[in-house]
């Protein structure tokens, strides 16, 4: 789209801009009026808003809008409104308004390998950071090495991440061989692709698995590219994808002490229709209860995607060595791991964090100039 705006016309309830490559964008009344940004309509402080939708008529129409010159490179559009009140929009600020903020998602399969990061780096240097956070952002997952082996030292990534995601079962959660253990990552079994938490309405969104120690033969890790795989569904069969976002789905995990229970889609989409979080535990799944009307359409919808999920070409595998961090975006990425073929010392913590906080983290670097 070209950015200078040649015209402005005042229609029924919006004004139509027309930009210099013939493309229209309408900005209706209510919008502008409502995201005026003038001292009056905002905290100068903080820029939040002070103004009031309901301050002004449902069909509000402006007295006058002109087209002023800006600038060599802009154009300003001038609105007066009925109560006297003027606001001014430049046109590099309607571009910027054009559509929300986002990142554009990488899929990957079974050839893709996890980036690999130092981990005194991205803790150390913003550039380092910045990067790291933009690739996993991007994948949904990398690797830090050169870690600390000592226990809890997860939260130092807290610096990066913004604080730890606690759950019930144990802030740093310590995963070892142990008969006492309340799941299967507990046993020597190996442990199929899922994302953790899903008896969570809202499940902790971002995952560090550091390896302290791992002198086990076998044991790999395994990650899943679970949007790809979706993305995937959902063109080859729309129906079974839509199932997935339609029928409640129990889960439950539980310990001596706790019980954590939700029932929500596997499938959450956000409200451009793209998902935003995929729910997928064998383990921990419960019965999906017979009076479900759409149970058969699930089923048929649950076992192709088990089947991609669990197909070997959708599987990335690496060893995670002791003083490693897989990072991984719990929503997204589904993690496992293969059969433990020996006995020997393996301790791996769990700490989650929050997605949001590290995509404000990255915003952050970038705003205050320190990349």
């Amino acid at each position: 789209m070209h950015h200078s705006i040649s015209s402005l016309t005042r229609n029924g309830d919006a004004l139509s801009a027309v930009w210099a490559g013939g493309e229209r964008t309408d900005l209706p009344y209510l919008w502008l009026r409502d995201n005026c940004g003038c001292a009056e309509c905002r905290v100068v402080q903080t820029t939040e808003k002070r103004f009031h939708l309901f301050r002004v008529d449902k069909d509000l129409k402006p007295t006058q809008a002109t087209l002023e010159c800006a600038g060599s490179a802009d154009e300003a559009i001038s609105i007066a409104w009925p109560d006297g009140h003027r606001t001014r929009y430049l046109s590099s600020e309607i571009r910027g308004l054009l559509n929300r903020p986002g990142f554009d998602l990488r899929y990957w399969g079974g050839g893709f390998q996890p980036r690999r990061f130092d981990y005194q780096r991205f803790l150390a240097r913003d550039r380092a950071a910045a990067e790291l956070i933009d690739e996993f952002l991007q994948t949904g997952v990398c690797v830090l090495v050169d870690a600390p082996t000592e226990p809890d030292s997860s939260e130092q990534l807290a610096a990066r991440l913004g604080p730890v995601r606690e759950v019930l079962f144990e802030r740093i959660h310590n995963v070892m061989v142990d008969p006492k253990g309340y799941n299967i990552a507990h046993t020597g079994l190996a442990v199929a692709p899922h994302n953790d938490f899903t008896s969570y309405t809202w499940p902790p969104s971002v995952q560090a698995l550091h390896m302290l120690v791992n002198e086990v033969e076998g044991g790999e890790s395994i990650v899943v590219d679970g949007f790809g795989l979706l993305d995937g569904l959902r063109s080859d069969y729309p129906d079974k994808f839509d199932a997935l976002c339609a029928v409640p789905v129990p889960f439950r995990i539980f310990s001596e002490r706790y019980e954590v229970y939700a029932a929500n889609p596997m499938v959450e989409l956000d409200s451009a229709g793209e998902v935003r979080l995929m729910r997928f535990n064998t383990a921990q799944m419960q019965a999906v209860p017979l009076s479900e009307p759409r149970l058969s359409d699930f089923y048929d919808a649950y076992h192709e995607l088990s089947r991609r999920v669990n197909d070997v070409g959708a599987q990335v595998t690496f060893r995670l060595e002791g003083g490693q961090v897989l990072l991984c975006a719990g929503h997204r990425v589904l993690h496992g791991r293969t059969a433990l073929r020996s006995n020997g010392r393996r301790h791996l913590q769990d700490a989650y964090f929050e997605h949001d906080n590290v995509r404000t983290h990255l915003r952050w670097l970038h705003l205050s100039g320190r990349i």
